[in-house]
């Protein structure tokens, strides 16, 4: 459910605005997205797992928000990052 340290490497060197950078919004919520999808396939099998629902919520709800900052900040970035990552909105 987790994703790899090297998955993880990759999305940050992707979605870095400068180099080692793994703090700004767009890193985060890129590897945010990454855990959601993970979560969303696990529960194509496993339907009542509602521990697991509950940090998907969480992870939605901190996803929107750091998206709503993004937004707030500059426009443009935020219709860049959720056209690179297919989040519709």
């Amino acid at each position: 459910m987790s994703i790899t340290a090297e998955r993880k490497a990759e999305l940050i060197k992707e979605y870095a605005i400068k180099e080692g950078d793994t703090g700004s919004p767009e890193v985060q919520v890129a590897i945010l997205t990454e855990r959601i999808n993970n979560l969303t396939e696990h529960f194509k099998g496993h339907g009542k797992d509602n521990h697991s629902r509950r940090g998907l919520l969480k992870m939605v709800a901190q996803r929107r928000s750091l998206l709503d900052y993004t937004r707030g900040k500059s426009e443009e970035r935020y219709k860049s990052l959720i056209s690179r990552l297919g989040i519709r909105r």
